[in-house]
């Protein structure tokens, strides 16, 4: 609950705790702590000169996607339906895959590890998911929200978090050019 606030989002508790698990599991298997997630950038492919750390990002995903799904279903309604618990849930556990993907190197910097070279973290992220639970529509969203998920129809959730991660790497992406 320190790491991640926003778990108090998500009204179904056994979603909630399902969720909360999955992070859990994650740090258990990772080599990083919750305080290297505070202070480690959130990507590898901005060089290590990027000051936003992935827990800044990680939440501001999670923000920016559930005010999304808020405007979605505030304009659209019944059209556009949003189960907001999935979202938030979704939005939550997206990168928690990146604790198996990354190490630290000599120096408490954050580099890809072998587990990393061989599986993204959409993958193993979905793996740490569903070992706690997890259903099969918030993995849907671990699964789809980075390009791997561009061969796959997405679900309105999936399209936001996808959305809403995006527009808050690629622009940091595309000024490292």
């Amino acid at each position: 609950m320190e790491l991640w606030p926003e778990l108090e989002w998500i009204e179904d508790d056994s979603l909630r705790e399902k969720t909360a698990r999955t992070w859990e599991k994650a740090l258990e298997k990772s080599v990083l702590s919750a305080d290297d997630l505070q202070r480690i950038p959130f990507t590898l492919l901005c060089g290590p000169d990027l000051k936003v750390s992935f827990m800044d990002h990680k939440r501001a995903v999670v923000h920016i996607a559930r005010e999304a799904g808020l405007k979605v279903r505030e304009f659209f309604g019944d059209e556009l339906p949003v189960n907001m618990d999935v979202l938030i849930a979704g939005a939550i556990l997206a990168d928690v895959g990146k604790l198996l993907e990354y190490e630290l190197d000599e120096n408490g910097n954050s580099v890809q590890g072998k587990y990393g070279r061989y599986l993204r973290h959409p993958f193993s992220g979905v793996s740490l998911a569903e070992s706690c639970g997890v259903p099969a529509e918030v993995c849907h969203i671990i699964a789809a929200h980075a390009h791997e998920g561009d061969m796959v129809k997405r679900s309105t959730e999936a399209y936001i978090v996808h959305h809403a991660d995006f527009m808050t790497f690629l622009p940091f992406k595309d000024r490292m050019k």
